[in-house]
């Protein structure tokens, strides 16, 4: 299984992004689904340079080719996760979740609870 999952143009993550929300798609589904789509045949051609690179896989359902993750979001989430915290926070956890914290998108108090029970738990778990 890859682990540089994030090694995906911007539109191979759009791609990503249907297929995971579906759980499995038709080429037809994935371009219905995109934001600014491209044509049909370059959403066909990018569903195989994705299977190419590991990260999808394909069935065939009659004449189509329905297409299925291969990573599971969470992992690719982590993996995703890990990347950015690398690149544009100098590998510092610590600087990423402040700049959640002082972003556009307030969190709410349940979530700042959830936020602080998590780093209780990291604490005691000596992480």
């Amino acid at each position: 299984m890859p682990e540089a999952v994030v090694q995906l143009s911007r539109r191979e993550r759009q791609i990503m992004d249907v297929i995971y929300r579906r759980g499995r798609a038709t080429a037809a589904e994935v371009l219905e689904d995109l934001p600014d789509p491209p044509g049909y045949s370059s959403v066909r051609a990018l569903l195989r340079l994705l299977e190419e690179k590991g990260h999808v896989r394909h069935e065939q359902d009659g004449p189509r080719y329905v297409f299925l993750p291969i990573v599971n979001r969470e992992r690719a989430r982590k993996s995703a996760l890990k990347h950015v915290v690398r690149t544009f926070f100098d590998g510092s956890a610590t600087d990423a979740v402040a700049a959640l914290l002082d972003g556009e998108g307030k969190l709410d108090s349940s979530e700042l609870d959830r936020l602080s029970a998590m780093i209780d738990e990291a604490r005691r778990e000596g992480r």
